[in-house]
């Protein structure tokens, strides 16, 4: 029915085409992609002992790589970036804009471009720091964590104290017992 069960004999359309015929597989219980095959075969039948074609890997690089490769090499990013924010450029981006527009105007050499790039990186972003309001999110996002982890310490004490008062002794008792303070006849309580 199903021919020979070594991958190196036919393919898996072959295989699937004779668990049809022979009816060890009902015709409902296709896969989805043997109409598709049989409709669109391919020009060269994929075995396993076809030859790979010889065809030369294409190297991708674009101007901007060798520029940003140079920045992260002698000065590591230190920022934290969100995957989530397209409306912010990180700093890469920002000093890959910066350093075209120095190239557009032509008028200094590579090495003096990146120099100068990373002088006005700098600058702007000790402007933007200086600039920073309680509104924007920046300094909203530190405030809102602080405020978070407060209210979580405060949230965790509660808790402990709450566990020593409906515990009482039998907590005490458990807790010089053992090692770790968790009082498991509390987590059963209805």
């Amino acid at each position: 029915m199903a021919q020979s069960r070594l991958e190196k004999i036919g393919t898996i359309f072959t295989r699937v085409q004779g668990l049809l015929r022979g009816g060890a597989m009902k015709t409902e219980d296709k896969p989805i992609w043997y109409d598709v095959y049989a409709a669109f075969p391919p020009k060269a039948e994929p075995r396993f002992d076809r030859p790979a074609p010889e065809m030369p890997v294409r190297s991708i690089f674009y101007a901007e790589d060798v520029v940003r490769a140079k920045l992260h090499k002698q000065n590591r990013p230190n920022e934290t970036i969100s995957l989530f924010d397209n409306k912010r450029s990180t700093q890469s981006q920002q000093f890959l804009q910066i350093y075209d527009n120095l190239k557009s105007q032509g008028a200094l050499d590579e090495q003096r471009i990146y120099e100068t790039a990373l002088d006005l990186l700098a600058e702007q972003r000790q402007q933007s720091r200086l600039d920073a309001t309680p509104e924007e999110p920046a300094v909203a996002a530190t405030e809102l964590d602080v405020a978070t982890k407060s209210q979580l310490l405060s949230d965790f004490i509660e808790a402990g104290g709450q566990q020593a008062k409906s515990s009482g002794s039998q907590y005490k008792e458990r807790k010089k017992e053992s090692p770790v303070g968790i009082n498991i006849d509390s987590l059963f309580k209805d």
